[in-house]
């Protein structure tokens, strides 16, 4: 059986990026607007460390509670509390 590498051996793929998608991200995804109670996936861009959750809550869906200056307020359930979440929008993505 192999010796785990420990806790912190995934959130290097969470903070790198495939080489042809680095650089500037689009536009779009800056200037899109969220309305509250919308339903948003939270994806962490390593490219923008400003207004990044936590890298547990990468891959979650969340609800829009409000907007606070240019990043908004996500409601996660995380276990079995409620969390809330101040993210910009470069780290969210519209929920299908």
């Amino acid at each position: 059986m192999r010796r785990s590498k420990g806790y912190k051996t995934c959130t290097r793929k969470l903070l790198r990026k495939p080489t042809r998608r680095k650089g500037m991200i689009p536009l779009g995804r800056l200037l899109r607007e969220y309305a509250i109670g919308q339903k948003v996936g939270i994806i962490i861009d390593p490219s923008i460390p400003k207004g990044q959750p936590h890298r547990r809550f990468h891959g979650k869906v969340g609800t829009i509670m409000e907007k606070r200056g240019r990043a908004y307020v996500v409601g996660v359930n995380d276990g079995e509390k409620a969390k809330q979440l101040i993210v910009r929008p470069e780290h969210l993505v519209p929920h299908k």
